[in-house]
């Protein structure tokens, strides 16, 4: 059975920049091999798409400017399957927009212009809620004041809130988003909210323990980069390696983790296979440029695991017979 997802978050437009490298401060590059695309952004948007790629009854609430960018967004959000009922159109402030440089080797800096998404109220979102979402999925590119509303109208409602905890700030109020089912920072936002960087597995652990003393949440998922994610329960701690894939581009690469954990684990309640998911989801979609363009659907990352798994089964009798014949070498030489 579909669950419906209920996201209230960002929409933007993505300037997208492919440069060779950065320009240092005066220096002046034509950047003659490289390229620009104006595309779909925002990590509610991408979000939303992913849910509803994945299947997910999607319900998308943010708010967008009343000009081009604005209804070129909405018209593809339902052209997605998207509902897109409840989006607020704002007269005064523009569709948001962000400037992303993608260097050689897919590593990405962005710089966001929230525009209308800095904007939405508490009085915007109460409709939103006669949808009876299953579920309530937040980030922090929206103000404060809606992040906050959004959590306590979904706490009257007993609605579980899940938050991909980005952009991060070292004063964002985390004590007062209530409970959480999953809380879910990268490694950067990490750092900003508890000045502990994620390097190893034991400063993870004490980075996630410090996060669960400011967020009451059930669990906190460390989003890793290429070394995959860390998951603490408040108990035990699990590690989940990254799949091994070459990478173009990773911007949203976290959006699409996000994402596919938070619907996985809606449909199923395992936390350990929404996390296993959610990184193969995200190694397909960095091996594309792009953001929305680079969202994998469900049917693709079944075929990823499929696939892993046929190359697994290759791989261990080989293994296997090697470990075999290198015992018996070692047998015959004593």
């Amino acid at each position: 059975m579909k669950k419906k997802i209920l996201v209230i978050s960002s929409a933007n437009i993505d300037f997208v920049q492919n440069v060779e490298r950065l320009p240092f401060a005066g220096e002046t590059i034509i950047e003659k091999g490289g390229s620009y695309a104006y595309t779909p952004g925002g990590k509610g948007a991408n979000s939303a798409l992913a849910f509803s790629k994945f299947g997910a009854d999607c319900v998308f609430v943010c708010k967008l400017g009343a000009d081009a960018n604005g209804a070129r967004l909405k018209s593809l959000y339902k052209s997605a399957g998207i509902d897109t009922r409840f989006m607020i159109e704002d007269n005064e402030h523009p569709t948001g927009l962000a400037s992303i440089v993608v260097e050689k080797g897919g590593k990405n800096r962005i710089t966001v212009f929230p525009g209308a998404n800095d904007h939405i109220t508490a009085e915007d979102l109460e409709d939103a809620f006669t949808c009876y979402p299953d579920a309530v999925y937040l980030q922090f590119e929206i103000c404060d004041e809606a992040v906050l509303a959004a959590c306590k109208l979904a706490s009257e409602r007993n609605i579980p809130v899940f938050v991909d905890a980005a952009p991060a700030r070292c004063d964002y109020p985390l004590d007062k988003l209530g409970n959480v089912e999953i809380f879910s920072p990268n490694e950067t936002e990490c750092r900003i909210y508890t000045g502990i960087s994620p390097d190893t597995e034991e400063s993870a652990l004490r980075a996630a323990i410090r996060l669960r003393n400011m967020v009451s949440a059930k669990y906190i998922v460390i989003k890793l980069g290429d070394r995959g994610a860390f998951m603490f329960d408040g108990k035990e701690y699990f590690v989940y390696p990254s799949e091994n894939v070459i990478p173009v581009d990773t911007t949203a690469a976290g959006d699409v983790f996000t994402a596919v954990m938070v619907y996985s684990y809606v449909q199923n309640g395992n936390i350990h296979s929404a996390i296993r998911m959610a990184n193969m989801a995200a190694a397909i979609s960095v091996t594309r440029a792009g953001a929305s363009t680079s969202i994998p659907t469900l049917k693709e990352v079944l075929e990823f695991r499929e696939k892993k798994k046929t190359t697994e089964l290759k791989i261990k009798p080989i293994t296997e017979a090697r470990a075999k014949a290198e015992a018996e070498k070692t047998a015959d030489a004593e």
